[in-house]
């Protein structure tokens, strides 16, 4: 007999098993351990290219001039409102031992050393992490990358290092004006709310850093602009899904990249510290 829709047969698909919690972990870590690989591949990858020819001069200065020039308003404001809060609220301690002179020691060492380094990778990271994922993820999606492969040209040549390299010479520069900013603010917030003398507040700034404090925001700022350009090439360049995994890339490229920017910053201040009184 013929079967119909009502007629209960012995050829009906069986219902797909569910995985179980360990395969569903199990393929987790797997596609984890893949992605780091990846992400380490193009890393090296995009270093390496620096040691070769051609170079991509123009798209460089391009990327410098979007990174730098691009964040440098968020950075400024940031950066003074940082430092005249830090001044109101070491400096409502110091007053009650009479110390409030030590705020600028205070207010410079956090700025250089912390703050100014972290804050300005975390900012530089939503701004322009999520703008190299989308615009990378946007040319991926409408096969762009791919005409380039078909032009002879290595998309990571031309599109990841010239990313690479302007975050590296810009977040360091960035981090620079944001720490001068910041203890402007500061300055500005010492005389007029604890009533000190804007000359003895940068000397006191200027005398207490050393070289040791430099070198471990130029170290952090650096890293830090590494991170945030890696994550959001790579996260451009395996998007998946058409343009709503555009979003998703954009998204995840900016949580990622903060991420590793605060995890970094922990065993990069241990190090610091531990090599303040050996190398430095």
């Amino acid at each position: 007999m013929a079967d119909t829709p009502l007629q209960i047969t012995g050829n009906r698909a069986k219902a797909e098993e569910l995985p179980s919690v360990v395969e569903v972990l199990e393929g987790a870590t797997k596609r984890a351990i893949a992605a780091v690989q990846d992400y380490s591949q193009l890393s090296f990858r995009a270093l390496g290219n620096l040691a070769t020819p051609p170079h991509y001069i123009q798209d460089t200065l391009v990327q410098m001039d979007d990174v730098g020039v691009g964040s440098l308003p968020i950075i400024l404001l940031s950066g003074f409102f940082i430092g005249g809060v830090m001044v109101l609220q070491t400096g409502a301690q110091f007053v009650r031992f009479g110390q409030t002179s030590l705020t600028g020691d205070v207010v410079s060492l956090a700025l250089v050393r912390e703050l100014a380094p972290a804050i300005t990778g975390l900012l530089t990271a939503g701004r322009c992490s999520s703008g190299m994922a989308s615009e990378l993820g946007s040319m991926l999606v409408t096969e762009q990358v791919d005409a380039m492969r078909a032009m002879g040209t290595d998309p990571s040549r031309k599109l990841v290092t010239p990313r690479v390299l302007a975050s590296l010479a810009m977040v360091p520069l960035l981090t620079a004006l944001m720490v001068f900013v910041g203890l402007l603010g500061g300055c500005v917030a010492s005389v007029f709310s604890l009533q000190l003398s804007a000359v003895e507040f940068w000397r006191r700034a200027i005398d207490i850093l050393e070289f040791s404090d430099l070198m471990q925001g130029l170290i952090k700022a650096l890293v830090f602009g590494f991170l945030l350009a890696t994550v959001g090439c790579y996260k451009g360049l395996t998007v998946r899904g058409g343009t709503q995994g555009v979003g998703r890339a954009t998204t995840q490229a900016v949580v990622i990249s903060s991420v590793l920017i605060i995890v970094a910053d922990l065993f990069l201040t241990k190090l610091a510290l531990y090599l303040a009184n050996r190398v430095f």
